[in-house]
């Protein structure tokens, strides 16, 4: 069965621009949005975005007027089923599940028909998505590109990686039969604050830096957890924390 996205589904959608600076590459992202009908802009950014510099937006104010800014990704997607990065791969370890943009969209689509909102996530114009910023994606899609020998791996713009990731995803094709019901992003990203705190409880393993948060994420996400699993194993390491800080065993002996 073939369909164009509905609208419906289209306004579950999220894009989020993680510490993107250029106002104009913001501005070229929300025309893009403008033009293939998605309305929900979201900012991550730890200083202030000149919106007013977004020449760039043409005849899509509405969409920079209602851009939601929030000081951390986890704020940004947190009622978000499906969040999924983009990257222009390169030579980075791929540490998630790669899809093309023709397959990932096939993907988002059957989460939407589900009645599940996504967000997609897009990384700074020089960096892209840093590897603390992909912990909180479910899986990751890529734009394939000519290749040349003897040149740096191709990168797009912006705007022009937004346009294209959204032309594919609201175009008239195939829908996914893939059953997609996933737990909400603020729920997976609670597991992984309980189970950051057992570790820390227990002694192990040694927990050193962030890089070991954005490890336990991954594996969080890697579960595919449903909203009631989700909830019964939240209940679980409650459980689990609070006997470890009581000082007992499972058994409920001292130690």
């Amino acid at each position: 069965m073939t369909k164009v996205l509905a609208q419906e589904d289209r306004e579950r959608v999220s894009v989020v621009l993680v510490r993107a600076r250029n106002p104009n590459n913001i501005g070229a992202v929300a025309r893009a949005m403008r033009d293939f009908g998605f309305s929900a802009l979201r900012l991550v950014s730890d200083f202030p975005i000149a919106l007013s510099e977004a020449r760039s937006a043409v005849d899509a104010s509405e969409v920079l007027a209602g851009a939601q800014e929030d000081a951390s990704l986890a704020a940004a997607v947190a009622n978000c089923h499906l969040v999924v990065g983009t990257t222009a791969v390169g030579k980075r370890t791929q540490e998630h599940q790669l899809y093309t943009v023709a397959d990932g969209s096939g993907l988002l689509r059957a989460a939407l028909a589900d009645g599940r909102r996504v967000a997609l996530l897009f990384g700074s114009e020089k960096t892209g998505l840093s590897r603390e910023e992909l912990s909180h994606c479910n899986w990751i899609m890529t734009i394939p590109m000519h290749e040349m020998d003897g040149q740096r791996h191709p990168s797009m713009n912006l705007g022009q990686a937004a346009a294209v990731c959204l032309y594919e995803l609201g175009r008239n094709t195939a829908v996914s039969s893939q059953d997609i019901d996933l737990a909400a992003a603020a729920d997976q990203e609670r597991l992984t604050a309980l189970l950051a705190e057992i570790l820390d409880e227990s002694g192990y393993p040694p927990r050193l830096n962030s890089a070991d948060d954005a490890q336990l994420r991954r594996l969080v996400r890697r579960m595919s957890l449903n909203p009631a699993d989700a909830m019964t194993l939240l209940g679980m390491l409650r459980q689990i924390l609070w006997k470890l800080r009581r000082g007992e065993s499972a058994e409920g002996e001292p130690k």
